[in-house]
């Protein structure tokens, strides 16, 4: 046999498109491991985890946002809060860690300041080096004097809460020792991280998803947690090619079903409220309407409404920044006419456009006591001044969050030199 008729070597081979391909069967893998099922399924999970450790201190369920609606049905869900996370974290996000036993710390002492065994930060058990505990403890007394400078009604605050903050964990593998429960000398805080850590990629895990809430924006298909809740069984057991035609018709059902609600009055003011597009109907019920995002156009000869036009997400906090001196010539004439019109501003959560959008409006035409004076808005403001007036929505609408974005624009808007 001539060499021309030896059969090759595996070592003389050569397959161009075997790294390719392997590559793209990884790639192939990872995506169906994150497929709109599996996240679905972990949030059950992780959602059944959430419930076991508020039967097990009798508390009820209060979602840390943006994502902790997803774990808790609405029917179990107390209330929301925003305590923002800005690690990627792989056990606990620092705003169980840290944030929020700072938050509680600075609480007690404001309010509490004879009962100094709550004044100490309660960190997680061997989680942070002595060094950087040493640092937060060090900047508390400075938080305090922050949150009195925001000349909230702290007595009010006192009776509302009733006795000091006491901080727990709970996560898939730590609980806090037995012995610390509800009392009657304190008000008892479990911080829950719910979801399961995964050590490994999530093929390894049996399409279970660290983290399956997490930037729904990205997966979703414009799903939110009260529609997955509501439509559990017809989610799981459709095919994920079809899940986004089912989603979509879904959150259209749920739109139509959704019931009006009232708009949210901002105290001290007497006059001004916010609320969704969607979850408010202003009918006659309100003097003036400000719509973030309605078309500009469609209300061009209605004298009562101001529609913004802004986009959605990010480019609509960009977009407000450009509109702002409309809202200050719409509210500044129609309320210096009668200062006693209401006002309600909407946007398409309730929670960001139109918070902002409010802010500018509180810092421009309204003294402490929440009335109305026009004079005041060529006042100069600072950023101190901007914090105080937001902590007028918060305190009003406690699920209120304007975006980073948002705040921004409102700042630059505010902080712009008058022009006289």
């Amino acid at each position: 046999m001539g060499s021309s008729d030896t059969f090759p070597t595996l070592e003389s081979l050569h397959f161009p498109s075997a790294q390719l391909s392997i590559s793209q069967t990884l790639s192939s893998l990872r995506r169906s491991a994150l497929s709109v099922a599996n996240r679905l399924q972990s949030i059950e999970i992780d959602a059944t985890f959430a419930q076991e450790v508020a039967d097990h201190y009798g508390l009820p369920l209060v979602a840390n946002e943006r994502c902790g609606s997803w774990y808790i049905p609405p029917t179990a869900k107390a209330g929301s809060a925003y305590f923002k996370s800005t690690d990627g974290h792989t056990v606990m996000p620092d705003a169980l860690s840290k944030t929020v036993p700072i938050w509680s710390a600075v609480l007690n002492r404001a309010l509490f300041p004879s009962a100094t065994e709550y004044h100490t930060v309660r960190l997680p058990p061997d989680y942070l080096g002595a060094s950087e505990e040493a640092q937060i403890e060090s900047r508390i007394e400075g938080f305090v004097h922050s949150l009195k400078s925001l000349k909230l009604d702290l007595d009010n605050l006192r009776e509302q809460l009733g006795k000091p903050i006491q901080i727990a964990w709970a996560n898939r593998t730590y609980f806090h020792p037995e012995d610390l429960q509800t009392s009657d000398d304190y008000n008892l805080l479990v911080l829950c991280s719910a979801s399961r850590r995964v050590h490994g990629a999530e093929m390894s895990e049996g399409g279970y998803i660290q983290g399956a809430g997490d930037d729904s924006e990205a997966w979703a298909h414009g799903l939110t947690p009260p529609v997955f809740w509501a439509n559990q069984a017809v989610l799981k057991s459709t095919p994920e090619d079809e899940l986004p035609e089912l989603i979509d018709r879904l959150v259209a059902e749920h739109k139509l079903l959704d019931v009006a609600q009232d708009a949210t009055l901002i105290s001290p003011t007497r006059n001004l409220y916010i609320g969704s597009r969607a979850g408010v109907d202003a009918g006659d019920r309100y003097d003036l309407v400000i719509d973030c995002n309605g078309s500009a156009a469609a209300v061009e000869e209605n004298a009562k409404r101001l529609n913004l036009g802004c986009d959605s997400g990010k480019l609509g906090s960009r977009d407000l920044r450009k509109c702002l001196e409309k809202v200050r010539e719409f509210i500044g004439a129609r309320l210096g006419d009668d200062s006693s019109l209401s006002v309600l501003v909407t946007c398409e959560n309730g929670k960001d456009l139109s918070a902002g959008t409010l802010l500018a409006i509180v810092c421009l035409f309204y003294n402490d006591e929440g009335a109305f004076d026009a004079s005041l808005s060529k006042r100069a403001i600072s950023k101190q001044f901007i914090r105080q007036r937001l902590a007028w929505l918060v305190s009003s609408k406690h699920d209120v969050n304007p975006s980073r974005a948002t705040l921004q624009s409102v700042n630059a808007f505010l902080m712009q030199p008058p022009d006289y």
